[in-house]
């Protein structure tokens, strides 16, 4: 049965891509939410060592991404969209045990 062009373009609409970068995460907003979900050190210095982890952790990411194999990077990336507040530090974590 030959396939024609409408078959081959139905086919490839079924593939589900996988991310060829870091997501991006609104940082300043998450951490914000989490500084508000803790008590201890003041707000701003809090919210001030939560960027500095995110944006460590995103640097990481962005120099090892393509070491991580593709499955995973699509299921931490999923598993880091539940729940609205998604952070690179578990993003990271999560890849690094996913191996």
């Amino acid at each position: 049965m030959p396939f024609t062009v409408s078959m081959i373009a139905l086919g490839t609409q079924l593939v589900v891509p996988v991310a060829d970068g870091v997501p991006k995460f609104d940082i300043a907003r998450n951490c914000k939410l989490d500084v508000a979900a803790t008590a201890g050190l003041a707000v701003d210095q809090s919210v001030k060592s939560c960027m500095n982890d995110e944006q460590k952790a995103k640097r990481q990411l962005a120099s090892q991404w393509s070491k991580f194999p593709a499955p995973i990077r699509a299921s931490c990336t999923s598993q880091e969209s539940i729940g609205g507040t998604p952070s690179y530090v578990s993003l990271q974590t999560c890849l690094q045990f996913g191996q």
